[in-house]
């Protein structure tokens, strides 16, 4: 297969149009219709469907669009390999909020004084299924993923240190006067979740659910921030890592409230694909990173 007729195939994938695909590319419509058609018959399968003026991308097509993605990354890879020089190059990152705010910057700021001439690319992930997805399809090179010890065939996972999940209110709340707390005193009370997918949420929410606890009301955002600020404003209770909240609980901004349930460990972990190719700038951030946690 070309993998010009591969590139050209993911573009209409993604617009549906092949006018709308020939002038992303810049290319004759009739260029876009032969190469299309040319992947067909070498496969000797429809890859769209025609419905008038509506075109389909058919079950056939959307399987070849997965090894087609990862062919046209792998050639890419393929070139930035051979063309850049030792300190040049892109390197992708992704991670949650949480990562990118209280525990990356400096890691990042040392290892790009160390490479200026590098392309360093920051993805904020707000879930590790998203990460481990861009991960997986070749979006990124690296991943730093936080959640409870699990194994994925598709990735190398290194642990890099465990973390405490807390839950905080404000001082004045009437549960932190409270010795102990129950997840069941949690059904009159209004939780603050961070969004859908994050997998301290998505462990609070497990806990909640075995002690059958449906909270009165939740509310959602999309920024650490802003939680930690209702919850300081007395709006509600909620659950996140210590490293998020280790000022505010210095300051007395916020307190720990004894939550009578045994929290799981998250595990900040750094995750790569199996298969990914290690350029020597990869190998000194990854390097980097370990000795940055061990610190």
């Amino acid at each position: 297969m070309d993998i010009k007729h591969l590139q050209t195939f993911l573009v209409a994938c993604d617009t549906l149009n092949f006018t709308k695909t020939a002038e992303k590319l810049q290319y004759a419509q009739s260029s876009v219709t032969a190469q299309i058609k040319n992947l067909e018959n070498e496969l000797n399968l429809q890859l769209f469907e025609r419905l008038g003026r509506k075109l389909i991308l058919t079950h056939s097509g959307e399987r070849l669009r997965q090894y087609a993605t990862k062919i046209v990354h792998l050639e890419e890879e393929a070139r930035n390999a051979m063309t850049t020089d030792h300190n040049g190059g892109t390197l992708i990152i992704g991670a949650q909020e949480s990562q990118c705010t209280y525990r990356l910057p400096d890691l990042l700021r040392d290892f790009k004084l160390k490479y200026p001439s590098l392309q360093l690319i920051f993805k904020a992930a707000h879930s590790d299924e998203m990460a481990t997805k861009s991960l997986i399809e070749g979006e990124i090179d690296l991943a730093f993923i936080m959640d409870t010890k699990k194994i994925n065939p598709y990735l190398q996972s290194t642990p890099l240190i465990q973390e405490r999940l807390i839950l905080i209110s404000s001082p004045n709340h009437s549960l932190a006067a409270k010795k102990t707390v129950t997840p069941e005193d949690l059904v009159t009370e209004t939780i603050l979740y961070t969004e859908r997918g994050c997998s301290y949420r998505n462990t609070f929410e497990e806990i909640l659910t075995f002690y059958k606890v449906t909270p009165k009301t939740t509310l959602e955002f999309v920024s650490l921030e802003a939680i930690k600020k209702c919850v300081i404003s007395n709006l509600g209770v909620a659950v996140l890592p210590e490293m998020v909240v280790k000022e505010e609980l210095i300051e007395s901004e916020l307190v720990e409230v004894n939550l009578k349930v045994e929290m799981p460990l998250l595990i900040t972990q750094m995750a790569l694909h199996k298969d990914k190719w290690i350029n020597p700038q990869l190998a000194d951030f990854i390097s980097m990173t370990k000795k940055y946690f061990k610190q």
